[in-house]
């Protein structure tokens, strides 16, 4: 029987084993079994005796079962089944724990004395016995049979798969080897004469190579070949994405002499920065294109994008257009409106009518509301989710906003355009994105950049509190704070959680546990408790703001710390975006190696935003050297956002620079590493556009069209934009 990559697993491999992987992986088809690919190889040239194992070290070796058995746990649930194996010198013992007796006694079984067979693991002692826990093995059929087979392997590499404890190593290599047996003709991604350019092997050559290679040499130009696969894959559906929109046809939004655009320019106190033109230049050419803009704007911490994004929607609002900006959070959102209507000034603001929309509004409120934006009434138009409910309709939506991208994904973007008739969209970002990140993650958008920052920012100092070597600083900390305070100054305190008593986080910003594994020791509600006795801030004016909050709580206290009726405000991280306080100086992170490096230069974008010079201190305990602790003085380090942004990614990996891709929705990033593929990803770019100019809809490259519509789904497109 002859396999294609989309047959299904039950035709392939058989229904209990079809329905085994789909258990364990979410497979359901020929090729993404084959896209499961090894996570290492074991060496059996390397094969060691038992009596020279090194303790800590993962190794191979060829032994005989010599006695088995399985029982209970003694002092926990679950069973486990002991192994003693021997190599005709040395031997030591295998150890496997179950959940229950029925599958230890199944192991034990299949580990009976007398088979003989090749043990991968990493080797430990127990009672001065050298030990595998839970390796992975292959047993051979007879005597004959494993002499014959350790012989012939003796130079062939055994893949070792990413496994579960009901899906071994050994038995997903058996399934593999059983597709690639029967695998038919697999399409080719890359042209013949592109294939030699890039000296890259062909799809069927390298999916041997990487799952059945017969010598270590084999294995870098199969994962070489499959990187480019990905990476060309992956940049195709982008610009395919990016050209679908392309085609679409957008109605023309032009700036009218003596419209509100103009009026609103004239009415500014300031000079736009270089930046602010050049951008805004970009976008008002693509509005009055005929195809809807799809266009992401980068920008540090308070350089303006805000108002680029404002200028556009007066263009679109001259014809009579609507434009909608969604924010992730109420506060953010409510930020938004009061900063927009205060920049509109009295005389556009009742022209435009700016009207917020989010789900925790009351009934009538709401309704009010909706019905504004549906006439026409309002056309500028800010919210959270609510805007994406179906209940939500535009006049004439034009114009698609939508703040912190990382916090939304493609498929939430795409909604709130479907609302209307191919409206443009702008995407806004403060968070800095690494070059290659951008092309990974937003390649399907045209992008613009702010570097420069508006005149007349004091500016921002910030520098690390080691606590670990000068515990002393916690109360100087303070103490500074204090005399910010005194000068007539405000002062943000962050904590990774909000109650640690009750292990309470916010949803959005789970802070993971430290080195050691604990969780955070500063939450919102403990800190309050402590500065609540602090000599120097017990009288001052305090409050606390946390997700947990009703949003109108939460508003209230946004607005009394805006109007400087509040001194010190302790929250999370959902200060982290949208806030402007020009009084607030001062901003201080607790346990600030809980926080990711953009994460940290958000927060500190909070502060120095007026006349007064802006002060971080990140509070760390971290050690000395330790990887936490290199994040927190990077942030010290620099202002650049940018650069900030490469560091974190040199530091973190794409792992966690991806991070939705790689967990939910299956990523396409098998093999491709956004770190060090940087150079693959740009030249896949390039073969990608290239493709494109020649070929628009790919009807002379079937395979790589198949290949978009097999391994780049929706879901992996939405947890890509996610990041």
């Amino acid at each position: 029987m002859s396999f294609e990559l989309d047959t299904p697993l039950t035709e392939a491999v058989g229904s209990t084993e079809a329905r085994a992987l789909e258990r364990a992986f979410g497979m359901t088809t020929a090729g993404e079994l084959l896209g499961h690919y090894p996570r290492r190889y074991a060496d059996p040239a390397e094969l060691t005796p038992i009596r020279e194992l090194p303790i800590g070290e993962t190794v191979t070796i060829v032994a005989e079962v010599l006695a088995s058995s399985a029982r209970p746990m003694k002092n926990k649930r679950g069973a486990m089944t002991e192994v003693i194996i021997g190599d005709g010198v040395g031997r030591m013992s295998l150890t496997f724990f179950a959940k229950g007796m029925s599958q230890a006694e199944w192991r034990k079984n299949e580990l009976s004395v007398g088979r003989r067979g090749i043990f991968s693991g990493k080797v430990g002692m127990f009672k001065n016995t050298v030990q595998f826990a839970h390796p992975d093995y292959e047993l051979f059929d007879d005597l004959d049979a494993a002499q014959r087979k350790a012989s012939a392997r003796r130079n062939v590499p055994i893949p070792i798969y990413p496994a579960t404890s009901k899906m071994a190593s050994w038995r997903i290599a058996k399934l593999v080897s059983t597709v690639l047996d029967g695998l038919g003709e697999v399409p080719e991604p890359l042209p013949e004469q592109l294939r030699a350019a890039e000296r890259v092997l062909t799809a069927r050559e390298a999916l041997e190579r990487i799952h059945r290679p017969q010598e270590r040499g084999e294995i870098a130009l199969a994962v070489r070949t499959l990187r480019v696969h990905e990476a060309l894959t992956l940049q195709a559906a982008l610009l395919q994405q990016r050209e679908q929109v392309r085609a679409l046809t957008a109605t023309p939004r032009e700036a009218n002499p003596g419209g509100m655009l103009e009026r609103f320019d004239a009415a500014l106190p300031f000079t736009l920065t270089d930046d602010q033109q050049r951008v805004g230049a970009e976008i008002a050419t693509d509005l009055v294109a005929g195809r809807p803009m799809n266009r992401l704007v980068q920008g540090e911490v308070g350089s303006g994008k805000t108002l680029v994004a404002l200028r556009a929607m007066l263009q679109v609002a001259e014809s009579g257009g609507q434009a909608a900006l969604i924010a992730p959070t109420e506060v953010l959102a409510g930020q938004h409106l009061r900063s927009i209507s205060k920049m509109l000034g009295p005389d556009l603001a009742p022209e435009l009518i700016p009207t917020l929309l989010t789900g925790q509004m009351s009934a009538p409120e709401r309704r009010k509301a909706a019905l504004r934006v549906a006439s026409g009434q309002s056309l500028i138009v800010i919210g959270t989710h609510a805007l994406l409910s179906e209940k939500t309709t535009f006049a004439d939506l034009a114009l698609v906003v939508v703040d912190e991208q990382h916090r939304f994904g493609v498929e939430q973007r795409e909604a709130l355009r479907a609302k209307g008739t191919a409206p443009h969209a702008l995407v806004l970002t403060a968070t800095p994105i690494p070059r290659t990140v951008a092309m990974t993650v937003f390649g399907d958008l045209d992008t613009s950049v702010i570097r420069s920052m508006p005149a007349g920012r004091a500016g921002i100092q910030t520098f690390t509190a080691p606590l670990a070597e000068h515990p002393s600083w916690f109360q100087r900390v303070w103490a500074r704070a204090a005399e910010e305070i005194a000068g007539g100054r405000q002062v943000f305190a962050v904590c990774a959680a909000i109650d640690t008593a009750k292990e309470t986080v916010e949803a959005d910003d789970a802070p993971p546990p430290d080195a050691e594994g604990k969780g955070p020791r500063w939450g919102v509600v403990q800190l309050a408790e402590v500065l609540g006795t602090h000599p120097q801030l017990s009288s001052v004016r305090r409050a606390v703001l946390h997700g947990r909050m009703p949003a109108e709580e939460k508003d209230a206290v946004m607005r009394a710390f805006a109007r400087g009726e509040i001194d010190l405000l302790i929250a999370t991280t959902v200060i982290e975006v949208g806030v402007d306080v020009p009084n607030a100086s001062t901003m201080i992170i607790m346990e600030a190696e809980r926080f990711g490096v953009s994460q940290l230069h958000q927060l500190r974008g909070r502060v120095g935003r007026g006349e007064h010079p802006g002060l971080c201190l990140l509070v760390t305990e971290a050690e000395a050297g330790s990887l936490a602790r290199e994040r927190v003085e990077a942030v010290a380090a620099t202002l650049d956002g940018f650069q900030l942004a490469e560091v974190d990614l040199e530091l973190r990996g794409e792992g966690d620079v991806l991070g939705a891709a790689q967990s939910g929705a299956r990523s396409s990033l098998r093999l491709l590493r956004v770190v060090t593929d940087a150079d693959l990803i740009s030249r896949a770019r390039e073969i990608a556009a290239g493709i494109f100019a020649e070929d628009p809809q790919l009807e002379r490259h079937p395979a790589l069209r198949t290949a978009i519509e097999q391994r780049v789904t929706d879901a992996d497109r939405a947890a890509l934009g996610k990041n």
